[in-house]
């Protein structure tokens, strides 16, 4: 019953955080996470679709990961790594999200995508049925390295911007304040769903213990 409750909250979790990343996509020229900075670049290059690029940059991050520490890789990484990207791609194939009217109301639109996006994170993470591909490649970096998270995370994300912005992806004052948004409402949402399903599970192992 444990295993079923997990799984589902890490599906509906994924869920809400590719239709977060999808709203802010949607009026990228505000600026969008350094990640998706990435993936939108590569698909203005190459083609495919913005979804395909986050499934490959995904994949590779869990073969580095894989080779340094292979800790943080959990059969959840790899359902992470492709269903955000098919999330995603089936969001825009789908086109019933707001698009950009150059306008205020697409800074609304972005603060509720950073918002969903915090949300999203923090409930498939309290899941606990693994690391994204993201997360796990920081960690192990930072385990080899002896180095904070925190500046792993810096380091990392800085670079992944610079190679965005290079390669023509959308970077603007919102790139910059992306973190600062999105990290309080991930940690508040991932510590308070954590804590209920210890208790859900807590709950139901005594239950089966009495009967």
């Amino acid at each position: 019953m444990n295993y079923i409750i997990r799984w589902s909250v890490f599906l509906i979790g994924l869920m809400i955080f590719s239709l977060g990343i999808t709203m802010t996509i949607n009026v990228q020229h505000l600026g969008i996470h350094p990640w998706d900075v990435l993936n939108v670049a590569l698909f203005d290059m190459f083609g495919l679709s913005i979804g395909s690029w986050a499934i490959i940059i995904s994949g590779l991050l869990i073969i580095i990961s894989w080779i340094l520490d292979k800790r943080y890789i959990k059969i959840g990484t790899f359902f992470n790594a492709v269903l955000i990207g098919v999330f995603v791609d089936l969001y825009m194939w789908l086109d019933f999200l707001p698009k950009a009217t150059q306008t205020w109301l697409d800074i609304l639109v972005m603060l509720i995508g950073i918002i969903v996006m915090g949300v999203g994170g923090g409930i498939y993470n309290a899941a606990g049925v693994g690391s994204g591909p993201r997360d796990g490649f920081m960690l192990s970096i930072s385990e080899k390295t002896g180095q904070s998270i925190g500046k792993i995370r810096i380091i990392t994300e800085s670079l992944v911007l610079v190679i965005g912005l290079l390669l023509g992806g959308p970077v603007f004052i919102v790139t910059f304040i992306f973190t600062f948004i999105q990290s309080p409402i991930f940690q508040v949402t991932y510590l308070k769903l954590a804590e209920l399903l210890k208790r859900l599970e807590s709950s139901y192992l005594n239950k089966r213990a009495v009967s």
